[in-house]
């Protein structure tokens, strides 16, 4: 049941319990996440092929919606095989390295999309603050190199996550109340002191999250302001469209993260369910919901869809 190496003692697999209390609903809760899995997938990988394919979307927005598309499929696809397998088939256990590789890509990507909405609001501030500088400003260029230092981002922050959880010896209860493999939730299993672990993951959690989300909040202050002087009062109506739909994008994310996120550390009189349940709609809906927003929202693509 355990296997002992480099001086630590892990077991050879988890149980991941899925959704609890709602084993009567589950081929129908399902349903539900196939449903969404499949919206997500056809959606992001329909956006991807279009920029790909249509030169004239090869401009900043569309290639920071790109990696938006690529971060969501990975997102969604590290979590979702899984648990439907979980809630269709009754396959709980879940394999030591697949469970840490799960976490590390679940907090990996999440901080790449994070990274990536960030960048969309920037890119939003400059085309309606300095619409004649834009195109000098954000290069193609400039816009590769800002995705690779995203990417490299979450790969360099989340990799420690991992690293320090094998190394640690794990107690004997190896059940995971969740439906996938987090951070906080495998740490929990772990019989020593997590304070560094924990320490880490705070350090990470606001020098990801609350950065971004800072300079997500300064961009659209700054871009309320400009619409707001705009002449036209169309012109403001178009903006303030285009601004509801990036900021339902961002909600989206960052609402049930940070629910997640406060409920593992202090939230202990929370109901489980509700815990599991703001956990997986962390994971599920904003890749669901981008490419629609997006789709829809985004004349460009929509003309290509239809």
């Amino acid at each position: 049941m355990f296997t002992s190496r480099n001086s630590s003692t892990h077991p050879m697999s988890f149980i991941l319990l899925g959704i609890p209390d709602l084993e009567n609903f589950q081929s129908w809760i399902a349903f539900l996440f196939c449903f969404m899995y499949v919206v997500a997938v056809v959606g992001n990988i329909t956006i991807l092929h279009i920029i790909r394919t249509d030169n004239t979307l090869h401009e900043p927005m569309y290639l920071f919606l790109a990696m938006l598309a690529t971060s969501d499929l990975i997102l969604s696809s590290s979590t979702q095989p899984k648990m439907l397998a979980i809630l269709w088939s009754h396959a709980h256990e879940i394999e030591y390295h697949s469970c840490l590789t799960q976490v590390f890509f679940i907090h990996a990507f999440a901080s790449v999309e994070s990274r990536v909405l960030m960048a969309m609001a920037l890119d939003c501030y400059v085309a309606i603050c300095f619409p004649l500088r834009h195109s000098n400003i954000l290069t193609t260029t400039v816009v590769v190199k800002l995705g690779v230092a995203v990417m490299l981002r979450g790969l360099l922050l989340v990799s420690p996550f991992c690293l320090m959880i094998s190394r640690m010896p794990f107690c004997p209860n190896r059940v995971i109340p969740q439906s996938y493999c987090e951070h906080m939730a495998v740490l929990k299993l772990l019989c020593t002191d997590t304070r560094v672990n924990r320490a880490y993951g705070l350090f990470v959690a606001f020098s990801v999250g609350g950065f971004d989300i800072l300079v997500i909040s300064v961009s659209y202050v700054m871009i309320l302001r400009a619409v707001l002087q705009l002449p036209s009062g169309e012109a403001r109506f178009k903006a303030f469209g285009t601004c509801a739909s990036h900021i339902c994008v961002i909600l989206a994310l960052y609402i049930p993260a940070l629910f997640t996120f406060l409920t593992h550390r202090f939230g202990h009189h929370v109901p489980q369910l509700v815990h599991i349940m703001f956990a997986n709609v962390y994971l599920l809906v904003p890749p669901m919901l981008n490419p629609i927003i997006y789709g829809v929202r985004t004349k460009q693509i929509r003309d290509r869809v239809i």
